[in-house]
């Protein structure tokens, strides 16, 4: 198959593990050259397979400061940024009762706020170089509201709303904004759920199963990629048809 990203480079956030390493997996298959952004100053064990066009950056998502090291450690060693994908997130479930305020503004801080300060810095950078494409990962969360995630069904329904409004501010630029709503799938975050409540939640799944990661990382290279360069603004659910 003809390499998708060839000599592109890609910043994935949150790329140690799960979507985001699955991602940076399937962009790396498809030549482009990776930096992992991770909060962690140790290059994780997960991606010791990048033999080569790879970086490793610890990146504080929150801070303008440490996303713009990032953006130049990456134009240091590859020439420029051409893809960034604002996957980091985290997760502090509580019902509205029980959610203790540092609890809500932490997920807002890292999933909303770190979604606004990458696409701020992205666009910063693409624009003096002939545009870019830049991913947000949302989530069903973020359409219908569960349970026990008032602070994290807000902060997924904002990445929408940012990625529209981002989109229509830098298209000028030749920069495209586009989100991905995972589902249920099958990652670290979601290995912890009990037998019953993944039955329960597979029941509400049309195609009768939990996605794969490298399920959401296909989607992120649809629009990282020329084969949606007339789609901007757009919503992407990779969800098995839960809650269409």
């Amino acid at each position: 198959m003809e390499p998708l990203l060839d000599a592109k480079t890609c910043i994935v956030t949150g790329g140690a593990q799960g979507i985001g390493l699955a991602t940076a997996e399937m962009m790396w298959k498809h030549g482009a050259n990776i930096v992992v952004a991770d909060v962690s100053e140790v290059r994780p064990d997960s991606t010791t397979q990048f033999s080569d066009r790879f970086l490793h950056v610890a990146c504080d998502v929150t801070e303008i400061t440490s996303m713009e090291r990032l953006f130049d450690r990456a134009v240091d060693k590859f020439g420029a940024v051409n893809v960034l994908v604002n996957n980091a997130g985290i997760t502090r479930d509580a019902t509205l009762s029980k959610m203790t305020e540092q609890q809500f503004d932490e997920v807002i801080n890292v999933n909303l706020k770190g979604v606004w300060v990458g696409t701020k810095t992205a666009a910063s950078y693409m624009k003096g170089s002939g545009g870019g494409a830049i991913v947000n990962l949302s989530s069903i969360s973020g359409k219908v509201g569960f349970f026990g995630q008032t602070n994290y069904s807000a902060a997924k329904a904002g990445v929408v709303g940012l990625t529209k409004a981002a989109a229509k501010e830098v298209a000028r630029y030749g920069i495209r904004v586009n989100a991905v709503q995972p589902g249920l799938i099958e990652t670290p975050m979601t290995a912890s759920l009990s037998k019953e409540i993944l039955q329960e939640k597979i029941r509400e799944i049309p195609l009768g199963r939990p996605g794969a990661a490298d399920e959401v990382a296909n989607a992120v290279l649809f629009f990282a990629s020329e084969l949606s360069s007339y789609v901007t603004g757009a919503v992407l659910e990779v969800t098995g048809g839960r809650f269409m």
